[in-house]
């Protein structure tokens, strides 16, 4: 289940052209597309093991759509796409975690979406450690988001609680002692 979620996070946040899915404008491409796609380029799996893999994910990162026709990643697209997301007001602070040797050039540049399409952002330091530790040692700085909101930028919150907004100038961050 594992390495069908590392493919479908390829596939549907990435490179869907890979197996020659079509993806809408808001990154939904049709159930029965991805497993005929995938069983075309020797990836065969059934709709179980995908109800499996969306359902028990443990960072929640896809969804269906109502009818349970559409599939799509919640976030973390280096696609364009255009989610659909509602403008949110944050809480006073959220968490970004990144590995320790990205430190410095974030406090000269602030977070920066790179190859994605938004900067994320968790809603606790925990998540933000495991997140910076997929990059190495992990550092996590604390965002003011409320005063970012108040300031003018817009967040959003997707299904699974992660936290978008375009970028965090670095004067909007902190560090977060004790981690890393």
């Amino acid at each position: 289940m594992v390495r069908l979620s590392k493919r479908m996070s390829n596939w549907l946040r990435h490179n869907p052209e890979a197996i020659g899915l079509t993806m809408d404008e808001a990154g939904w491409v049709l159930v029965d597309d991805l497993l005929s796609q995938a069983a075309a380029h020797g990836r065969t799996f059934t709709r179980e093991q995908l109800d499996h893999v969306v359902a028990e994910n443990n960072k929640r990162r896809f969804e269906f759509d109502d009818t349970g026709t559409l599939i799509r990643a919640r976030q973390g697209h280096s696609v364009p796409v255009e989610l659909g997301y509602e403008p949110a007001e944050p809480p006073e602070v959220l968490y970004h975690g990144t590995g320790h040797g990205s430190v410095a050039e974030i406090w000269r540049s602030g977070l920066l979406p790179m190859a994605r399409h938004a900067v994320h952002l968790s809603p606790d330091t925990e998540t933000a450690v495991k997140v910076g530790g997929r990059h190495g040692r992990p550092a996590v700085l604390a965002v003011a988001a409320a005063r970012m909101h108040a300031d003018g930028h817009v967040f959003y919150v997707t299904g699974n609680g992660v936290w978008l907004v375009d970028a965090v100038p670095p004067t909007y961050l902190s560090t977060v002692s004790g981690v890393g």
